[in-house]
Order: C-alpha cells, then sequence, then structure tokens
C-alpha cells in the first residue's frame, strides 16, 4: 500500500516535530524551507570564528524535550549533552548591584529571605502551587487541540481549569505572596516574552517560574542548535526529507483539497500539507482569497507578542561580571512594557537580556575572545533602520560598560543586527514579531487561529500562532498535536 504524501512547509522546531510524528505514523514526509539553512528562528550562523544561535537562547523544561525524543525510543543524550546552569542566570540592577538567581532550591529560598523577611517558605508554596499548574498545563492541556470546548467537558478537567488560576492575572497572583518590588520583578519577568503586561497575563503562567526556578536553566552543549541538528538526524532516520531552498509561493486546491504547493524548486504535489510558516502568511499570501481562514481584520485585531532588535557581537577580550545569561534591569520597565504593549514605540529606556554563551561553552568564540548575543524586546509593526539599530546598541553597550567597568566598544571584532524587516524577509512574519501570538485570556486554546483549515480539509496549520503557543516546548508540541490530528482524519 502506498504512502500518503505529507508536504511540511519549514523547517522550524513546530515543523521538524510534525514531520517527524507524521513519519512515525506512516506517511511519506517532505519538508519544504525557504531559507538556504534549516532550524526557522533557532539557525545559527558563524563568522569572524564566532559561533551564534539566531534565536532561542533559554532551554527550560528539559522534560518536553526528553519526552519528544522518548516518543521514538531515543534519549536527549543520544543527541547532545545538557548542562545545568548554576547560578540560572543574573539580574543586574546597576553598577555593583546584581542577583545571580542560584540552582539549588534552598540557597534560592535564602536569597528571598534576605531581600524579603519570609519570602523563603512563599516562595516555596508558591512552586508547589505553580508545579500543579505545569503538570496540569504541560502534560495535558497543551496537548488539546484547541478545536472544540468539548475537550474540556470532563469533570475533572474543568476543576483542574479553574484551579489553574485561568482567569486571574499573574501580577495579582504574585502579589499575594510577595511585597518587595525586585522580587515582583523577577517572578513576572517569565512571562516578559508571552505578549501582555502581567496585568492581562493569566495566572496559569506561574508554571514559567516552576520551569525556571524548580527545572532549571540548562545548555545543550555547543548551542541551541543542536536541537535543531538532533531533529534533522531523527527526521533523516525516519525518512524524512528535508529540502532547503524552496520557498512555497502558492498552495493550490481543487475544490475542498490541496493538491499540490507550487514552490521556487517546481510544483510539489500532496495528500496533506502542515504548514509550519507564519500562519498569517500563509493564510493572507498562499492560498487562494476565497480559502482563506480568516479576513484582514481578524487578523488586524489579534495581539501579537514582542518583535525583538537583536545583535549578534564578537568580542576580542574576555567580560567581566556576565554570566552566560544577564538580564538588565537597571531601568524602570513600566515605561518600556507600555511601549511594547499599549503605546506601541521604541522605548526611551529600555530592559535588555545578554547571553554570552562562551562562558559556558569554549567552541564559539576562539580562545580570549567572547561571544555575546544582546536582545532588547520590542512592539510588533515598528519602523526600523540603521540609523534605530545604531542608536540602541550605543545605548546598550553603555549601560554594560558601566556594569562591567571596562571599555566594550573598541574591543569588538564582530557585529549583526536583527530586526522586524529580517523577520518578515527571513521568516514572512507578521508585522515583524519574534515569538507569535501574545497569551492573553482571550487567545488561549479554542481562541487561537485553528490548526486545521476551514475550507481546505486537507490543509492544517503548526507553530508559535495556533496551539500551544509561543516558545521552544509548546513548538515541540504543536507538531505532535497537529501530526495527531491529521492521522485521525487523513490515515
Amino acid at each position: 500500500m502506498n504512502k500518503k504524501k505529507a508536504l511540511v512547509i519549514g523547517s522550524g522546531f513546530a515543523g521538524f516535530s510534525a514531520a517527524i510524528n507524521l513519519a512515525d505514523k506512516n506517511f511519506d514526509v517532505t519538508i519544504l524551507e525557504k531559507n538556504t539553512t534549516i532550524g526557522g528562528r533557532a539557525r545559527k550562523f558563524s563568522a569572524s570564528g564566532f559561533t551564534f544561535d539566531m534565536g532561542p537562547s533559554w532551554y527550560w523544561m528539559p522534560d518536553v524535550f526528553e519526552s519528544f525524543f522518548n516518543r521514538f525510543g531515543k534519549k536527549v543524550s543520544d543527541y547532545y549533552e545538557l548542562e545545568r546552569l548554576d547560578p540560572s542566570y543574573q539580574v543586574v540592577y546597576g553598577p555593583g548591584d546584581e542577583m545571580p538567581i542560584p540552582a539549588d532550591m534552598g540557597e534560592l529560598e535564602a536569597l528571598f529571605d534576605s531581600i524579603e523577611p519570609g519570602a523563603g517558605l512563599k516562595l516555596r508554596a508558591f512552586l508547589e502551587q505553580a508545579s500543579y499548574k505545569y503538570e496540569v498545563g504541560i502534560n495535558q492541556l497543551v496537548y488539546k487541540p484547541g478545536r472544540s470546548l468539548t475537550e474540556f467537558a470532563s469533570l475533572k478537567l474543568l476543576i483542574d481549569v479553574i484551579r489553574m488560576d485561568v482567569f486571574k492575572s499573574i501580577s495579582n497572583h504574585v502579589r499575594q505572596y510577595f511585597k518587595n518590588p525586585r522580587i515582583i520583578q523577577l517572578m513576572e519577568f517569565p512571562v516578559l516574552f508571552l505578549g501582555a503586561l502581567a496585568e492581562k497575563t493569566p495566572a496559569l503562567y506561574s508554571l514559567m517560574n516552576y520551569a525556571d526556578m524548580s527545572l532549571g536553566t540548562w545548555y545543550p552543549k555547543g548551542g541551541m542548535f543542536k536541537i535543531v541538528e538532533a531533529m534533522e538526524s531523527l527526521a533523516k532516520e525516519m525518512g524524512v526529507e528535508i529540502l532547503t531552498d524552496h520557498a512555497v509561493t502558492s498552495i493550490n486546491h481543487h475544490s475542498n483539497q490541496v493538491k499540490s504547493v507550487t514552490t521556487t524548486q517546481g510544483e510539489i504535489p500532496c495528500d496533506v500539507l502542515v504548514a509550519g510558516a507564519d500562519y498569517h502568511h500563509v493564510d493572507t499570501k498562499l492560498v487562494a482569497p476565497e480559502k482563506r481562514n480568516y479576513s484582514d481584520s481578524y487578523w488586524d485585531k489579534r495581539v501579537m507578542a514582542p518583535s525583538s532588535l537583536l545583535y549578534y557581537v564578537g568580542l576580542d577580550r574576555k567580560l567581566d561580571k556576565c554570566l552566560h545569561h544577564n538580564l538588565f534591569f537597571d531601568t524602570d520597565f513600566g515605561p518600556h512594557a507600555k511601549d511594547i504593549y499599549e503605546n506601541p514605540k521604541w522605548p526611551e529606556n529600555p530592559l535588555f537580556y545578554a547571553s554570552v554563551t562562551s562562558k559556558t561553552d569554549d567552541t564559539v568564540a576562539p580562545e580570549g575572545h567572547e561571544n555575546l548575543f544582546l536582545l532588547i524586546p520590542v512592539a510588533p509593526g515598528l519602523e526600523e533602520d540603521e540609523s534605530i539599530r545604531d542608536k540602541y546598541f550605543d545605548i546598550i553597550i553603555k549601560r554594560m560598560e558601566d556594569y562591567v567597568g571596562h571599555d566594550i566598544k573598541s574591543h569588538i571584532v564582530y557585529k549583526r543586527s536583527f530586526a522586524h524587516r529580517n523577520f518578515v524577509s527571513d521568516y514572512n512574519s507578521f508585522k515583524g514579531n519574534a515569538y507569535g501570538l501574545a497569551n492573553t485570556l482571550k487567545q488561549t486554546a479554542i481562541l487561537k487561529p485553528a490548526l486545521k483549515s476551514k475550507k481546505l480539509k486537507n490543509l492544517y496549520h503548526t507553530g508559535q500562532l495556533t496551539v500551544p503557543g509561543p516558545g521552544v516546548p509548546p513548538s515541540l508540541i504543536s507538531g505532535i498535536v497537529v501530526a495527531d490530528e491529521v492521522q485521525k482524519e487523513m490515515a
């Protein structure tokens, strides 16, 4: 019996996950990638002796990665080596004022007590409740395809949803436990990239604090691209074909059935199509207008997660005082948050993140050099040019120099920037967003863009604009969920 032909658009985490899971279900699978290299937002590049991960840099929820590979009789350790970072990261409040976050829970509780007496025991209670949300949320809710309310109809699950604090904000939830501004800021940090202010993000997402503090921050030796390489290896082992430089230019249908896609290299027929590319791009540019899932007004009303202004920097000296992960909270986040979420504009005084992977990994920079990745979260849809990029680079480098106590700028031997127009050109990203759809209450589960086309019965979507949402672990899960739906309906 001939296998059904499945095409997957995009070789990001969701695309690879969907392809591997479909191959495991006996589909003949081909991945079509528009760029010359695989990985989507998690690509890497090398220049001047430095190697940079282009996108995701935090490895949280190691259990999700392990569970993914276990599905196919594999282990993470078959592909790459993980190291738990300790401290996990540090928060920088200014020169001589930083707070390393220890990996050990006892040390973390002692740190909280030193900032706010009694906060250590409150942290334990907070994380105990968050662990329940993580167990239900990550092991049950996120595997729901979000196609019907009946998915949540069991009494136990309804009770679970209520216990998950879906209808309370993370801001109020955190303040029920803690009073100190630094602790509050630390506890709200993990939801920064979910796409809304803490006051508008469901308290369900305290599960991110559990992922952060209880499960830990890890690093795959060699960089985050090691995960992509692992998925590529597994995909090829399962017979998946991977075609780069194959940008899809149209999805061709007959009646209510996708028959083929046209790429820059020619037409390719299929029995089922899974789009791991940007949902908005697929819906508005690749399918025929009469077969679109959503109108322009629908898309314009979606609340997007932030975009990012990124810099990849190579230094010919070592950076003092920096760890692998550094959060520069040396200015008030309130105005910056409003510039992202409420009144979108370029921030006057941004917070930023600095990753120095060469602190952990001596393969990513020449000896005696440093690999520096800088990120400023910014509103999607902003106009930007080289003068904007240069302005913000100077701002944050000056603040880093004030913190480390030595010159940085004169030691730069490599520099590259990446922002909105790159997200659009490289990933067809809607409004140049970096993380997908904001995880607000009105954009949760069945309220997200549907994973299946309403008008083309063999077109499905996966990735950060559909269920379960943005982030690397959710993207892996998204591919699993969509493959299960394809098997139910197409096998």
